[in-house]
């Protein structure tokens, strides 16, 4: 029905081709020129091409020049200095790129609220809720760690939506990823989360998938153990997080490891912290790495077992070698998942 009503509505251009002098069309979902501008057959798709690619959003250089005033506004309502400003507004809105190499491009909605209001918010993800999103999500079988890090082809998410065989061309087309690389010579994509503010805003809508949607406090928890990581209190997180899956009620199927990883995944990444999962080593896959500002957390887990089981995987397997070059404390950390409770049973903490 879309299709119909989008193909009648464009073939009127083609009609008026004569009093036309630019077209410029834009969306969010891409359809086949033949499913929809079998009429207007004159069009051509600039979506990929270098001298486009900073035609949408606002690139650096603009900000700097053109919104030189705002800066200095914000950062003073902020009580912060303009280069801590400028850092935050680059952390939480840019990193969007539409070919490579390409300018950052910053999110011009939320860049634009952020200035208007004096601070910074999660201003995309509040004009819309992406149920279908979700939704595509489950069909497809994507796990939250499998969002971000994708390689493709330009083909297999600059590409239609009505044949969708993956979930790739809705996660670019949306937003929800953006280019981070290419390389000339396997010619794929790097596609990647672009910023802060897509990833807690993507997170936030899937935890509910894992604790039951009734829970309101989910959220003020998260920003607690915030607080205790942020502060190197791990033990007293651990604890609040113990506490708190012990007393919400839980969506089915919490009968496997992998469940309590992508639980994981999604509360920390809702954190702003670094954190990956499946870790390849030259001895095994760590569960989970976790990156703060001053430590490096090597994470295993266990479902039914022991926390010192974990350890003792950790230190059998040689897992910290992989970290030695960080830079940072590596802290080995294991943890027992209790599936009768649906919560942590207990864990060990080695510095």
């Amino acid at each position: 029905v879309l299709r119909n009503i989008m193909r009648n509505f464009y073939s009127l251009l083609k009609a008026c081709d004569p009093y036309l002098r630019f077209v410029f069309l834009t969306g969010i979902t891409k359809f086949s020129q033949l499913s929809i501008f079998s009429e207007l057959n004159n069009i051509k798709n600039i979506s990929m091409l270098p001298e486009y690619a900073a035609i949408c959003g606002i690139t650096e250089e603009e900000m700097a020049t053109q919104m030189d005033e705002d800066l200095d506004i914000l950062a003073g309502r902020m009580g912060i200095s303009r280069e801590k400003t400028v850092q935050k507004l680059k952390d939480n809105y840019d990193g969007y790129h539409f070919t490579w190499p390409s300018p950052d491009i910053y999110n011009p909605f939320s860049l634009l609220n952020a200035f208007a209001d004096g601070r910074l918010d999660s201003y995309w993800f509040g004009s819309g809720t992406p149920t279908y999103l979700i939704e595509m999500l489950k069909k497809y079988g994507v796990q939250p760690q499998q969002i971000g890090g994708r390689k493709a082809m330009a083909e297999s998410f600059d590409a239609p939506t009505e044949r969708m065989t993956d979930i790739a061309p809705l996660l670019y087309q949306s937003g929800y990823v953006t280019i981070k690389g290419y390389s000339p010579v396997t010619q794929l994509y790097t596609l990647d989360i672009p910023n802060k503010e897509v990833r807690i805003g993507l997170m936030k809508s899937l935890l509910p998938g894992y604790l039951d949607r009734r829970t309101t406090d989910g959220l003020t928890t998260v920003a607690l153990l915030y607080e205790a990581i942020y502060e190197e209190r791990l033990d007293d997180a651990l604890r609040l997080l113990q506490t708190f899956l012990s007393t919400v009620p839980y969506c089915d199927r919490t009968d496997y490891e992998g469940h309590y990883q992508q639980m994981l995944y999604i509360i920390f990444s809702l954190l702003g912290i670094y954190v990956d999962v499946e870790v390849r080593t030259p001895s095994g896959r760590v569960d989970m790495v976790m990156r703060t500002a001053t430590t490096l957390y090597v994470v295993e887990l266990k479902l039914n077992q022991s926390a010192e089981a974990a350890m003792q995987q950790i230190d059998l397997k040689n897992y910290p070698e992989r970290f030695a070059l960080c830079g940072l404390p590596v802290v080995k950390v294991g943890i027992n998942f209790d599936m009768e409770r649906h919560t942590l049973k207990d864990w060990m903490i080695t510095r």
